[in-house]
């Protein structure tokens, strides 16, 4: 980790609320809201939060599931996520999910039309844009925890 947190300190709650309390809590908020409102459906949600986890390589957002209404989804799900092109445990919905946050992430300048044909036949507009301002809102938050290794400290559960 790069930076220093005071012993007694839980790190991620540090750097953005003490360390830069005006952004970091205006971002607080926004990576909240992404949870707190979203529309989704839980397994497409979660599917594109992995793929976009597994490339920036945040230990924490790997170890997160998000839960909604009691449920989560099965311990396998990441698992089915890297392999998400060969996988019979998505449905189209799901597969495009994944296929979006991993070209989002790697390659957003070649969102092809071929591509958006099949978005827009199986999701509203409203729900890709909300998907869209949470692919960067993963991206954003998760690449920042990882670059200065707070994730590193604040693991859920052993990886």
């Amino acid at each position: 980790m790069i930076i220093d947190i005071p012993e007694g300190e839980d790190a991620i709650p540090y750097v953005w609320a003490e360390m830069v309390p005006e952004i970091g809590t205006a971002a607080a908020t926004f990576s909240m809201s992404v949870y707190d409102h979203s529309k989704l459906g839980l397994r497409e949600f979660e599917a594109a939060r992995l793929r976009i986890a597994q490339i920036n390589g945040c230990v924490f957002c790997l170890d997160w599931r998000t839960e909604r209404d009691g449920e989560k989804v099965e311990e396998e799900f990441a698992d089915a996520v890297s392999e998400w092109r060969t996988t019979d445990r998505f449905d189209e919905r799901t597969r495009l999910a994944v296929e979006y946050a991993e070209r989002y992430t790697l390659d957003h300048h070649n969102l092809d039309d071929e591509f958006w044909a099949r978005m827009t036949a199986h999701y509203t507009q409203h729900e890709i844009v909300e998907l869209t301002m949470a692919l960067g809102s993963w991206i954003a938050f998760g690449r920042l925890n990882h670059v200065l290794g707070l994730d590193s400290v604040c693991v859920i559960s052993a990886h």
